[in-house]
């Protein structure tokens, strides 16, 4: 059963004070997109009328054929935390379709949710644990990314080695104010390196 209706999502936005919703889904390649409406436009979102030129994204569709829409998951409907307070930007995850109101064949989600089903048309069932790795580097005087991390931390280490732990724990409030289950953090083995891990899930459809 879906969290939102149409009318939540309009309801949220208004209430929420969000002024700007990023309407974000991938290309064949899997690096995010997104086309930024602003709130007036929120009832076209949840309606499926919002277009993209096709044309213009890598491995999408040729010139003649360059009209799709964008079909919102009101599930994924988040606030970003790390924007404005005033005027807040909120996204929702979309799935990519044909003016003719098909699925197009080339969107990433699509094919993720075809496949999903055939799986469980067949008995079988999705889980996924995701344990996110990063580096946190220093800058330099103009802001520029280095490869310093002054960090002599090692696995599980904490504080005063560990020089991240204020910024894992910064990530892991904003991914659980937009829904995210997080179930441990913590420092990798090596300089610099840390780990987030979100709850283990199984799921018959992508919803993020």
């Amino acid at each position: 059963m879906s969290k939102y209706t149409k009318e939540d999502i309009i309801r949220l936005v208004k209430e929420g004070d969000v002024e700007f919703i990023r309407m974000q889904f991938t290309d064949i390649f899997g690096q995010l997109k997104n086309v930024a409406i602003t709130a007036s436009q929120i009832e076209k979102a949840v309606n499926n009328e919002i277009m993209i030129d096709g044309s213009s994204i890598e491995g999408f569709v040729r010139i003649n054929e360059s009209d799709q829409y964008l079909r919102p998951d009101l599930d994924t409907f988040a606030i970003l935390p790390w924007r404005p307070q005033h005027g807040k930007v909120a996204r929702l995850i979309c799935d990519v379709y044909n003016p003719d109101g098909t699925p197009f064949m080339g969107d990433p989600r699509g094919t993720l949710k075809r496949v999903l089903k055939k799986a469980a048309d067949m008995g079988y069932s999705f889980n996924v644990g995701p344990e996110c790795e990063f580096f946190l580097f220093q800058t330099d005087e103009q802001g520029r990314p280095t490869t310093t991390t002054s960090d002599e931390a090692g696995y599980f280490d904490l504080g005063p080695l560990d020089h991240g732990e204020g910024t894992r724990r910064e990530i892991c409030m904003a991914l659980e104010q937009m829904g995210f289950e997080i179930e441990a953090s913590h420092h990798e083995v090596a300089q610099g390196q840390h780990e987030i891990d979100s709850t283990r899930s199984t799921s018959s459809t992508p919803t993020r």
